[in-house]
């Protein structure tokens, strides 16, 4: 079987992109398919890929490819998470899926649109620009109706309260492309943008020991990848420094479903990145500060009968490049 991976600019790790149609269908066989896909990753020097994507035309009308997303953890190669989503992988799956003749040629004004398996997203790559290894795309992620900010609270609630090492620590827990835990850094010793990029590994235990602490609190496995983390701290008008935890280390920027979930959290009164907004002028559109560059995201949010509905959100200028084609065969063999 021939793969291919593909790379979005600010993601952690290239993405591989499979046939869906070409591997198991259960989870238990796919699984085990995949711990061997990582044991030839491992031969073929790719041990760093960690984003595995499955993609498919789609069989619905509405859209053209369908993607499921399977985070690869770092601490075994049989060790999987199949909950959550990733928007730079569903780029890399674009670009991908149009190489191998799963999509019409891209163009300039194109779009892809994307039914996410893992959670039912719906998500149109629009394509800004296109040459021989490289593509450029606002992303767009589009509910099938608007949902009410509130109902992006993971516990219904604003802020949520954990114990932490003994005290108490002050979060959003806000599911919106993914699911995200917010905090305001300075509730943990940091103050100003530059020490939270230069932060390491004892703000980085903080961090992780926060998100096992909710992860605990919300009942879900311990040891996978979500919910994800980000630490924040206002900048100036319109920005948000944010600095956030990938798998398995610090993320070089933050996730793209990150910038979608961040700027969804500062439409809905009373969270920490609504209230690290306001220190800012609420403003629009958010430009998020991270230690590897900068990212746009615009919320678009409907008032109906004083009710505030999330109708879409957008990132732009997310660029990929196309790195090849990568053999599987002979697969290696995958004893759990």
């Amino acid at each position: 079987m021939i793969a291919h991976l593909a790379y979005a600019a600010g993601s952690p790790c290239p993405t591989l992109v499979l046939d869906a149609d070409a591997v198991p269908q259960d989870d238990g066989s796919l699984l085990e398919y995949l711990a061997g896909v990582r044991r030839r990753l491992e031969a073929t020097g790719n041990a760093q890929v960690l984003k595995i994507a499955l993609v498919r035309p789609s069989r619905h009308p509405m859209f053209d490819l369908e993607y499921r997303f399977v985070q690869a953890l770092p601490d075994a190669v049989h060790s999987f998470d199949l909950r959550g989503s990733c928007g730079h992988s569903i780029l890399s799956s674009a670009v991908v899926a149009e190489r191998v003749g799963m999509l019409p040629r891209l163009s300039v004004g194109s779009r892809v649109r994307v039914k996410v398996l893992n959670n039912g997203d719906s998500v149109v790559c629009e394509v800004d620009a296109v040459d021989r290894d490289t593509a450029r795309f606002t992303v767009h992620f589009v509910p099938p109706e608007a949902i009410p900010v509130t109902d992006l609270l993971i516990t219904g609630e604003p802020r949520t309260t954990i114990a932490v090492d003994g005290e108490l620590a002050q979060v959003s827990l806000v599911s919106s492309g993914n699911a995200y835990a917010f905090l305001d850094a300075r509730t943990v010793g940091v103050k100003d943008p530059e020490a939270l990029f230069a932060g390491g590994e004892a703000l980085f235990g903080t961090l992780t020991r926060i998100r096992a602490a909710v992860t605990s609190h919300l009942g879900w496995p311990a040891g996978g990848a979500f919910p994800k983390i980000a630490a924040l701290l206002p900048v100036d008008e319109g920005r948000i420094a944010a600095r956030a935890i990938s798998v398995p280390s610090w993320h070089p920027t933050i996730a793209l479903t990150g910038a979608v979930c961040l700027g969804s959290a500062v439409q809905i009164p009373g969270t920490v990145p609504w209230q690290v907004a306001q220190e800012l002028g609420c403003p629009d559109g958010l430009e998020i500060i991270t230690p590897g560059g900068r990212t746009a995201v615009t919320a678009a949010v409907q008032n109906t009968d004083g009710v505030a509905a999330l109708s879409w959100a957008s990132v732009d200028d997310k660029r990929v490049t196309f790195q090849g084609p990568l053999s599987l065969d002979p697969p290696a063999p995958a004893t759990l």
